[in-house]
């Protein structure tokens, strides 16, 4: 593109390629985040969004009536029969780059033309991109996963090793020597991610510029409430996939180190191949029955048990980011998390309480002492579950983040195809 088209570029609505397979606004987590970006963008911009369908989905079309929707289905007996191996490996994304590719190279020989590509999911670091094919300035992002087990808590974690570690440790060594990976983001004109660990992750790989960007944006606030639990009194609620490294069983083993405070209780939501640990542990530990374990429950009884909560206990000591803490914020709960991966970028001094990840005893008394605390005083409760909402107030709604991004495709357009200096300058300078 020449230097007067991309100045045409900021002059009109910019025309912006979307890859982002599993795109769908009635699905959750990575599906509904991102469907939820691109809805906002094609608001404002010329969208184009290259993606795969999944039979009985509502048509992507429909979702974003917007937007030009290109979409190839998705192969079914993957996620029919092997949904979460599907989730995790998307052992039929090769085939959808491949479509992508081949869908890019001929729109371009057609005549079309495309200002910036946005490879929004998938959000894992292990997947390589069409764009690096082609000369289309691209942003990759927000990305996030790859973290380490801490070391203290290997073992426990490792005893019920499953797929996710297996595929970390070879991200590893795609990360060092697969050259379609490592070109992928060295290409990029921006990668984003969730937190500032990404970058560290990545930096072996030599990116040309990292954001760190939260994926979500806030949505609808909760009516606001007083929450009046006395000195004392604390109900604490857990929620998500009940796993090793998701800190319920070390929430259940703080409670042990508050028996004096008979009136701190836990309600947790989710389920999971750590229940049944966690279900034993309290019960040998004598904490059994101050926890209410509800299991998998509909949307709606969570939001109701956000209402009910005192705090927000998620001391998630591997997480990427976390759409509980938005969700928990939006309901101004105070919020006793992991000083590790994206909570620790999440969430500050002004809505909650960080605990150092050392080993699993001095991570369950760290909770514990933090849960004290905020039992002991109900002014800190409100004071933190006011700027809880605030936070979250400060990563923008989906229209702000529509905004920020046109800015950097501006940028990145501008940076791309830079104006040659004036004839005066040029012969001066």
């Amino acid at each position: 593109m020449h230097h007067v088209e991309a100045q045409h570029a900021a002059e009109r609505r910019l025309k912006v390629l979307v890859i982002a397979p599993s795109l769908d606004g009635n699905d959750l987590s990575e599906p509904e985040w991102a469907y939820r970006w691109v809805e906002a963008l094609s608001r404002k911009a010329d969208v184009t969004v290259l993606a795969s369908s999944r039979e009985g989905a509502v048509p992507l079309e429909k979702q974003l009536p917007l937007a030009r929707v290109i979409t190839w289905p998705e192969i079914r007996w993957l996620y029919q029969k092997f949904e979460r191996f599907n989730a995790m490996a998307k052992p039929g994304l090769p085939f959808f780059v491949r479509q992508c590719r081949r869908w890019i190279k001929a729109a371009l020989a057609d005549g079309e033309r495309f200002d910036v590509g946005h490879q929004i999911l998938p959000q894992g670091m292990r997947h390589a991109s069409a764009f690096a094919d082609f000369d289309i300035p691209y942003v990759i992002g927000p990305l996030g996963g790859g973290l380490k087990t801490p070391t203290g808590f290997e073992a426990e974690v490792n005893a019920s090793r499953g797929l996710a570690n297996r595929l970390r440790d070879l991200d590893d060594f795609r990360l060092r020597h697969d050259p379609a990976l490592r070109r992928t983001y060295q290409k990029a004109a921006l990668v984003f991610g969730v937190a500032p660990y990404v970058q560290d992750r990545l930096a072996e790989v030599g990116l040309q510029r990292f954001h760190a960007l939260p994926e979500r944006g806030y949505g609808n606030f909760a009516p606001e409430i007083t929450r009046q639990s006395a000195v004392g009194q604390l109900t604490l609620f857990h929620a998500g996939r009940v796993i090793r490294t998701k800190a319920l069983r070390d929430t259940i083993r703080a409670l042990a180190h508050l028996r004096d405070l008979p009136g701190v209780r836990l309600v947790t939501a989710g389920d999971g191949e750590d229940l049944p640990f966690c279900r034993a542990e309290a019960k040998s530990l004598g904490v059994a029955d101050r926890i209410k374990f509800l299991g998998r429950i509909p949307r709606g009884a969570v939001e109701q048990h956000y209402a009910a909560a005192d705090v927000f206990c998620f001391p998630s000591f591997r997480e990427p980011m976390g759409g509980v803490f938005f969700e928990a914020m939006a309901h101004s709960l105070p919020i006793i998390t992991a000083a590790n991966g994206g909570p620790d970028f999440l969430i500050d001094d002004s809505c909650g309480i960080k605990v150092p990840v050392t080993n699993p005893d001095q991570f369950s008394r760290g909770i514990a002492d933090a849960v004290r605390k905020l039992a002991m005083n109900p002014d800190l409760r409100q004071k933190l579950g006011a700027g809880a909402r605030v936070r979250l107030q400060s990563f923008g709604s989906w229209d702000d983040k529509a905004d920020l991004m046109l800015t950097f495709y501006t940028q990145i357009i501008a940076q791309a195809h830079p104006r040659p200096l004036p004839e005066l300058e040029r012969a001066t300078s």
